[in-house]
């Protein structure tokens, strides 16, 4: 484990060293994702499936947030580490240990308790409910290690190194394969057996992180006073990460929504939504290592005062995430339906899917202009202005319009694809705005 400084050096060549073992690790995320999915299709019938989709739904949920606030750490760390201050980087370290070590008992408590709640409010069809009870109830389980894996992440990339958590990845992307043969194939477990596989896979990758924390523990420096919360300390990190949290928790619940909006519409409208859905997925795996490379590199320049290289780093940011979507748009505007036929070979839902990816793809182009932004913003300490803009984008756009062109247009979903990037760009507007009006205002955070 090594702790890089990101405040030298080329700025092209720390954006594509750090975001690229972070894209990597993302992609690893989602096989690990698909893994169950896959597996309990392979050997289990439709309710043991129909569970597995469900369940894995709220724990993205659950981890979206947790990651979230983790990002708090992520930054404060990046600060003291740009400003040279040993000190205040292990006490930030020390904090979030304690923090989210509490924060992990009380959650696993309330999620246990709130299963049976949780399955009625999302509806899961009466066939599915028993086994979606086991799933949750054992991931939920399984949160302190969910917990530790993405805080132990976060340290290390506000230490500028994204290698050593790509490596807790494919650890327990391996281990979660292997079981989930074990526990589905051979030993028949169902749904419960996919939710071991992933619990103990993610226990697993917790303790090779240990075992790297341990031997390189000089490289963090705590002591046992740096464990004993303080307000001050963990006010920064709630500054950064709570208005994160909160605007992912708000992002997945729209993308909920959507999901219904499309279900009203017939079986073969759902599937092309979900199957688009999973495909912008995979493009967004740079915009979003975009907006963590952007946390990451702007924070410790500014802790260095290096406000200006924190402003290119974005810029440079920018360039890249929109040439990006820009060439993927174009792309697609030719033949947008192989995508599709990757996951369907019905051709209706391949027609359905390519038009509403026509119109979505271009989110790719805007959403990398405003994720860029966010992460300016949070490395300057306010990312509730990333909360604020999300929260517009999707009040005012993405879940009214996804609706009234989903009512309007009943025929084709090309119309109800443009709800995103619409949503996006009011976003980029809202980030052009607040990043004047935060030049003028607080010119020692971004001049």
């Amino acid at each position: 484990m090594k702790q890089r400084n990101l405040t030298q050096g080329s700025i092209l060549r720390n954006i594509i060293n750090f975001s690229l073992p972070y894209m990597l690790a993302y992609l690893l995320q989602i096989v690990y994702g698909l893994a169950d999915l896959f597996v309990i299709g392979l050997y289990c019938n439709v309710e043991s499936t129909t569970a597995v989709a469900n369940g894995a739904q709220v724990m993205y949920f659950v981890t979206v947030v947790i990651i979230g606030l983790a990002m708090g750490t992520t930054v404060c760390t990046a600060h003291a580490i740009g400003a040279n201050d040993r000190d205040r980087k292990a006490l930030v370290v020390g904090n979030t240990l304690t923090l989210f070590a509490l924060l992990s008992i009380v959650l696993t408590a309330v999620l246990l308790l709130l299963v049976p709640s949780i399955v009625g409010w999302m509806l899961v069809p009466s066939e599915a409910v028993a086994d979606t009870h086991r799933y949750l109830r054992v991931c939920f389980s399984g949160i302190p290690f969910i917990v530790a894996y993405n805080v132990i992440a976060s340290i290390f990339r506000g230490m500028g190194d994204t290698r050593t958590p790509l490596q807790f990845v494919a650890v327990a992307c391996v281990v979660n394969v292997v079981l989930d043969f074990l526990f589905i194939g051979t030993l028949h477990l169902g749904a419960m057996g996919a939710a071991l596989a992933t619990t103990l896979s993610q226990a697993v990758s917790v303790v090779y992180a240990l075992q790297v924390v341990r031997r390189h523990r000089e490289a963090f420096g705590i002591e046992r006073s740096h464990f004993r919360l303080q307000r001050e300390v963990v006010r920064g990190m709630g500054k950064i990460g709570v208005p994160i949290a909160l605007q992912d928790a708000f992002i997945q619940i729209s993308f909920i929504v959507i999901a219904v909006i499309a279900n009203n519409r017939g079986l073969d409208d759902a599937a092309a939504v979900g199957i688009v859905e999973k495909f912008i997925g995979l493009l967004f795996i740079i915009p979003s290592a975009m907006l963590s490379t952007v946390s990451a590199i702007s924070a410790q320049c500014i802790g260095a005062g290096l406000r200006q290289r924190a402003r290119q780093t974005m810029y440079a940011a920018i360039a890249i995430t929109f040439s990006f979507g820009l060439l993927w748009s174009i792309m697609l505007q030719f033949n947008s339906e192989w995508p599709v036929r990757f996951f369907t070979d019905n051709a209706h839902v391949v027609q359905l899917g390519g038009e509403y990816l026509r119109s979505y793809v271009w989110d790719c182009a805007l959403a990398g202009i405003h994720f860029c932004f966010s992460g300016f913003f949070t490395a300057c300490g306010y990312s509730i202005v990333s909360f604020a803009h999300n929260v517009v984008s999707i009040v005012t756009a993405r879940v009214p319009l996804s609706y009234l062109f989903s009512v309007s247009y009943p025929l084709t979903l090309y119309p109800m694809g443009w709800a995103a990037p619409i949503g996006s760009a009011i976003s980029v507007v809202i980030c052009v705005v607040a990043y004047r009006a935060l030049r003028r205002r607080f010119a020692p955070l971004t001049s």
